[in-house]
């Protein structure tokens, strides 16, 4: 082709986000550029990418990326670095016992690096202390997996979505957390499946499911007893199934009689319609193929092992489990927390789904040849930063996660951090737990990593290098093995991450006298066939073949074969509301983030949706509070204070909260979420109750209220009462401000901000409203914009931010940053509904206007919905409320 692009280097890799696990395509050109689409061949995902994956290739920059290792604050060489980590360590160990150093590590490395970590933490160093980010996500699915099965395992595969006849989400918003597989079901949906949806909240795949269950928050293991029981009574288990393959069923059935499970006790204690219930009862005894997929909503509990449990129990009593379109399915948050969880990365587990048991101990020392593994588990992760806190721990390594936002307490962390006399941070970017580092260490990011994760349907898939390693940065398993080295220790000396993958698939087969998970095939790759490894399904057998499903002959990993049902009762939150704290704050994703932002807060299409914290709220709530749709409300907790956005919403439950965890230092550090959750946890995972903390709300009633935008990214003071908000924007950064202080306040502000700016100065400015309009032009380019008010409206901010794309700024443009409106009529694209195509409300609303009536008609018209899907929900609650209002009786005046 005439434009060079038949030249593009074209490499296929997996996404770096959720656990769906979808193959990606990029096709490379110059510099850091890359062009990203869905691998229509990968069997995760057939092509589709949601819209975070679509905008991969706008987060590959070097913005904000560790580059160079260094020692308190200072440049260092690789050599220094490893040399005084291990030294360090080493030191530690020497003084405190092993049990004194740790390593969090996290789903975003990949198996390799899980393998490294694991081997030196527990085999060599000889701790337990190693766990992992997935600890918030998955592990009351673990727990719950082997106490039912024997071991963590996931029976399903992405097949059994398609062809099943009812699909239970189980505290799982699918369509803005896996919208992939969401499209799936809704195609599946089109020949008649049935979607039941369990969520305290209405969200977007409960808004067009077939019933939707508003439970109250924690009645989950009550509302899947009540089922069970229904089951029971009716006759729809599977006798000879549970008589054949299943343990404790008659134990379960008898603690079941100890209450009342009628349909109307279990729908009082769980807040919902009597008639609803009985529904969901009637469509869960009809239908044989029947997947109930969980995730966040039933994990994220103090009791998040027996909703497990429970979920797993129906299954089990039915025979719903190793059939097609029939499974309880633990649905992964991360791109590779099963890898994780398959090599060790949790403190409760050694690597291949062993444990600590002394003949998998012995097993797994001879493997590595370590006599001093670790014989007992090591902290979880929210004890772990509490020894890390009253000094128990005094060294620990952090590895590619953002702790100080992301664990329960956060405060808390960011003491423990700072009290720690050694902290080593190794990532690709600058995040809020780098700034409490001793030394930190560059490593690589997506599009630069190779080797292997595995996905939610226990899918092995290869991520694969897009561009070379920039600056210094370093492979996770190389730096990890350096420092093995230099500690002493034999056994680290890879050549290649190949060569790690073969020694991990070696150690699942090592002596394996029915462990599933298995890996003989893959056990001697040559570095040729592992670059070409094509995504396979574990067990892989020696024959080199994968296995979709589990369980198909009935057999489990238990001592005697059969699968276990447990009794769970269910119990009320693990903090209970009251006068101080009347209401339940439930924290959580939005659609088009991932995490704390570090990638996808570098996209600003993704940034469109929702751009800055927010707190939804029901219409009554709020207005027995005084708070209005749009303005900012105090969210406080026995924990802490953060400020956010009032939604205004009836999608959510009388008495409830919700807040998105998202937010960093770097982008709205009043708004971060997990600061005012409480560090409670269940008993048995380890896994905090991110889903209810006592909560109570108020208004913030600001004095004054602004904006700055600019071309970099700034770091604005925080006053005692000042909140702030970064955005980013195609050309510029859009800084948000509200105070409750005067006029001293706003001037310092005012003079931090624009110190140092040049250019030719436009002001404007009116007393009487506490009125600022301010532009800095420079070589014919808007430099900085800032307005203020203390009374008055902000103008929109799309057409201001548009002009920093300009060349040269139009005259007429000029005056119109003084006059605080555009040139020309207004062009109001309205909030983002498509973040892949870049479609506002105006358009969407105008195609429905028009004549478009379904989801599909808009796409059509406009291109919204047409690429992940994850907005037709939006679009489909956008025509209903179009319908509505064009129903309405005209007012005669």
């Amino acid at each position: 082709m005439a434009d060079g692009s038949a030249a593009l280097k074209t490499v296929k890799t997996t996404c770096a986000y959720c656990g769906v696990g979808c193959g990606v395509t990029g096709a490379v050109g110059q510099g850091r550029s890359v062009s990203v689409a869905g691998d229509v061949v990968h069997p995760a995902n057939l092509g589709r990418l949601c819209s975070k994956g679509s905008a991969l290739g706008a987060t590959v920059g070097l913005e904000g990326r560790l580059l160079e290792p260094t020692i308190n604050g200072k440049t260092a060489t690789w050599a220094e670095a490893t040399a005084l980590v291990a030294k360090r360590f080493k030191e530690t160990i020497a003084r405190h016992g092993r049990d004194s150093v740790a390593f969090y590590v996290s789903g975003q490395l990949l198996t390799e690096d899980y393998y490294v970590a694991n081997k030196l933490m527990k085999g060599f160093i000889g701790s337990g202390n190693i766990d992992t980010n997935s600890r918030l996500c998955m592990a009351s699915a673990v727990a719950a997996h082997k106490q039912a099965f024997g071991a963590d395992l996931v029976p399903g595969c992405y097949e059994d979505l398609d062809v099943a006849d009812l699909v239970v989400f189980s505290g799982h918003n699918a369509a803005w957390t896996h919208p992939v597989l969401f499209r799936r079901m809704e195609a599946a949906r089109a020949r008649g499946q049935k979607h039941v949806v369990i969520d305290p909240r209405r969200t977007d795949t409960a808004e067009g499911a077939d019933l939707h269950l508003a439970i109250a928050p924690q009645s989950d293991v009550r509302l899947w007893n009540g089922l069970l029981a229904d089951l029971v009574r009716r006759g729809a288990i599977d006798r000879d199934y549970i008589a054949g393959h299943v343990n404790n069923f008659e134990q379960v059935v008898a603690m079941l009689a100890e209450v009342d499970q009628s349909v109307e006790a279990v729908a009082a204690d769980c807040g919902v319609a009597v008639e609803d219930l009985q529904t969901f009862y009637d469509l869960f005894a009809a239908n044989a193929r029947t997947v109930s997929l969980f995730s966040m909503g039933a994990n994220q509990s103090a009791q998040g092992v027996a909703k497990g449990l429970s979920i797993i129990n129906a299954h089990l009593a039915t025979g719903r489990i190793g059939k097609p379109g029939a499974c309880p399915f633990s649905i992964t948050g991360q791109p590779n927390a099963m890898g994780g969880r398959e090599t060790g990365g949790m403190a409760n587990t050694l690597a291949g789904h062993m444990d600590f048991a002394p003949e998998d101990r012995d097993r797994v020392a001879r493997f590595w040849g370590a006599p001093d593994t670790a014989r007992a588990p090591g902290l979880k992760a929210v004890e772990m930063f509490e020894a890390v806190r009253d000094g128990r721990i005094k060294a620990i390594w952090v590895m590619a996660t953002n702790p100080a936002v992301s664990l329960p307490d956060s405060g808390a962390i960011r003491e423990a951090l700072a009290k720690c006399p050694f902290v080593v941070v190794s990532d690709c970017v600058e995040t809020d737990t780098t700034a409490f580092a001793d030394v930190k260490l560059p490593a690589l990011g997506w599009g630069e990593k190779d080797g292997t994760v595995t996905n939610s349907e226990r899918r092995i898939s290869r991520q694969r290098a897009l561009f070379p390693a920039p600056g210094q940065a370093r492979a996770d398993w190389k730096i990890m093995a350096d420092v093995a080295v230099a500690m002493g220790f034999d056994g680290f000396g890879w050549s290649n991450n190949a060569s790690v993958f073969r020694e991990w698939a070696r150690l699942t087969a090592y002596e394996n006298q029915g462990r599933l998970l298995n890996l003989s095939g893959l056990s001697a790759l040559t570095p040729e066939a592992y670059g070409e490894l094509l995504p396979i399904q574990w067990p892989v057998k020696a024959d080199g073949k994968g296995t979709p499903r589990l369980f198909v002959d009935g057999r489990f990993q238990t001592p005697d074969g059969r699968a276990r049902m447990v009794p769970v009762k269910p119990r009320g939150p693990a903090e209970a509301t009251g006068d101080a704290f009347p209401m339940s704050l439930n924290t959580g994703r939005i659609r088009d983030q991932w995490h704390t932002m570090t990638r996808t807060g570098l996209a600003p299409d993704l940034c469109r949706h929702a751009p800055e914290p927010y707190v939804e709220i029901h219409p009554e709530d709020a207005e027995a509070l005084g708070l209005k749709d749009g303005a900012l409300a105090r969210v406080t907790t026995s924990r802490a204070e953060a400020v956010a956005v009032a939604k205004v919403s009836d999608r959510q439950r009388r008495g409830s909260l919700f807040m998105p965890m998202h937010w960093t230092d770097a982008f709205a550090p009043s708004g971060r979420a997990n600061t005012l959750v409480a560090p409670r946890v269940d008993p048995t995972s380890g896994q905090p109750e991110f889903k209810h903390t006592p909560a109570r709300v108020r208004a913030y009633r600001e004095t004054w209220k602004g904006f700055f935008l600019s071309r970099s990214v700034l770091s604005p003071p925080v006053g005692t009462d000042l909140v702030w908000r970064r955005i980013p924007q195609d050309a510029c950064q859009q800084h948000e401000f509200a105070g409750r202080g005067d006029a001293v306040e706003r001037d310092a502000l005012r003079k931090a901000l624009t110190k140092g700016l040049a250019g030719e100065l436009v002001t404007y400015e009116d007393p009487a409203t506490g009125a600022r309009r301010q532009a800095w032009v420079e070589d014919g380019r808007l430099v900085a914009v800032l307005y203020m008010t203390t009374t008055g409206r902000l103008p929109p901010r799309d057409w201001l931010a548009e002009l920093f794309a300009e060349e040269t700024l139009p005259a007429e443009a000029r005056s119109a940053l003084l006059f605080g409106r555009p040139p020309g009529a207004p062009v109001d694209k309205g909030s983002m509904v498509c973040a892949c195509l870049k479609v506002g409300a105006k358009a969407v609303n105008a195609a429905i206007a028009a004549g478009a009536d379904t989801p599909d008609a808009v796409g059509a018209v406009t291109g919204a919905g047409t690429n992940c899907g994850s907005c037709r929900p939006e679009i489909a609650r956008m025509i209903k409320a179009l319908a509505v209002t064009s129903k309405e009786p005209a007012h005669v005046g």
